[in-house]
């Protein structure tokens, strides 16, 4: 429970408007009131809570589309602020009713009992970055839709191409297409222009990323992620963009849970019940990782790209890298063998291989907390 002399205040958010459940000590009755979700209504909020408040003044709301913004305009008003994960709230079995009112009391009340997971929001440089890195995913996606969008058209107008899609050979199959109807021809030439502009779109936010992973503090976590195979630049940038405050994973384990890529459990007495993985935490990094893993179905080998990207690294990380090939390539042939689903051991590959990420990074951070000490 919490303290007897603090002050729990939750915070349900919106576009528009902010919900406010305000619990002083000793009370289970709650002070409520909604503000606009604008600057000056909550710097009045802000005062009438630390004007109210007995004791110490805690506030929470959930993680959300509304992102930091908020939690940032409070701390600055020095106003101790946390945000919590949705997916880690307790909920009734019961409970069938749900209400703005009702969401802040309840984040108030949680917070009483210490019952909320703190999640660790990014700085506004952090955030930027992750946010170039999730763009350049949305246009990838767009991408993918756009090509089915113009694959299926041609599909149900009896034109099939048997060689691999997308390449040079490709490309000059479609322009020596003949569509008969003024109709078709049209149709074709606007899903062709759609894929021809996300294609220069993603070139572009690549060729970003690219300069971004040269600048600090990306440059040296970036550089020894690549070293690790089936990760390149997008894929290291992307992986650090997510995690952005690694200091919060004390151990390998504690990544691999954030990741969602744990086995669930739903054991009782003597019974013990795992099933699939949680798929809890990031789901962008997890998908990153299982993608990389695919690359581990291979033997072990230092091909030319590969070579490449660890000139200049530290001996350690190659060392490590190279006895990550070894592990996983044993670990899934190991389980493909046993009967276990590609797939699976794949995702099995993909836990193991953010072991390998976590000592990379726990480095670099023990790495960087030196030079700041020397300096």
């Amino acid at each position: 429970m919490g303290e007897r002399n603090t002050t729990e205040v939750g915070l349900d958010t919106s576009k528009n408007s902010i919900q406010v459940a305000m619990l002083l000590p000793g009370s289970e009755r709650a002070v409520e009131w909604e503000i606009a979700n604008e600057p000056r209504a909550v710097r009045r909020m802000a005062k009438r809570l630390k004007d109210e408040a007995a004791g110490e003044l805690r506030v929470c709301y959930e993680a959300g589309p509304c992102g930091y913004v908020l939690q940032r305009h409070l701390r600055s008003l020095d106003v101790n602020c946390v945000v919590v994960a949705p997916s880690l709230i307790p909920v009734k079995p019961g409970e069938r009713v749900k209400t703005n009112r009702r969401d802040a009391k309840k984040l108030a009340v949680m917070l009483r009992a210490g019952a909320l997971t703190e999640v660790h929001p990014p700085t506004p440089e952090e955030e930027s970055v992750r946010d170039l890195c999730r763009c350049r995913d949305d246009i990838r996606e767009d991408l993918i839709r756009a090509r089915h969008r113009l694959g299926k058209m041609l599909l149900r107008r009896g034109w099939i191409y048997s060689g691999k899609s997308w390449n040079g050979a490709h490309r000059r199959w479609l322009r020596n297409l003949a569509l008969e109807h003024e109709s078709d021809r049209a149709v074709f030439d606007d899903y062709l222009r759609a894929i021809e502009h996300l294609e220069e779109r993603l070139c572009a936010i690549e060729i970003t990323m690219e300069a971004t992973s040269h600048r600090e503090p990306y440059r040296e976590p970036v550089a020894w992620l690549r070293c690790l195979r089936g990760i390149d630049t997008v894929t290291a940038m992307s992986l650090v963009a997510e995690l952005h405050d690694f200091g919060r994973f004390q151990s390998a384990r504690e990544l691999m849970s954030y990741l969602g890529l744990v086995p669930s459990e739903n054991s009782t007495g003597d019974r013990q019940r795992r099933g699939a993985i949680t798929k809890t935490g990031n789901k962008q990094a997890r998908r990153l990782l299982i993608e990389a893993s695919w690359h581990y179905r291979h033997k072990p080998a230092v091909g030319k790209k590969l070579r490449q990207r660890r000139q200049g690294q530290p001996g350690w990380v190659i060392a490590l890298a190279d006895r990550a090939q070894a592990r996983l390539h044993r670990r899934y042939w190991r389980l493909v063998m046993h009967g276990k689903a590609h797939n699976k051991a794949v995702t099995a590959v993909a836990r193991e291989l953010s072991g390998f990420l976590w000592a990379v990074l726990r480095e670099h951070r023990v790495a960087k907390v030196s030079r700041a000490t020397v300096g």
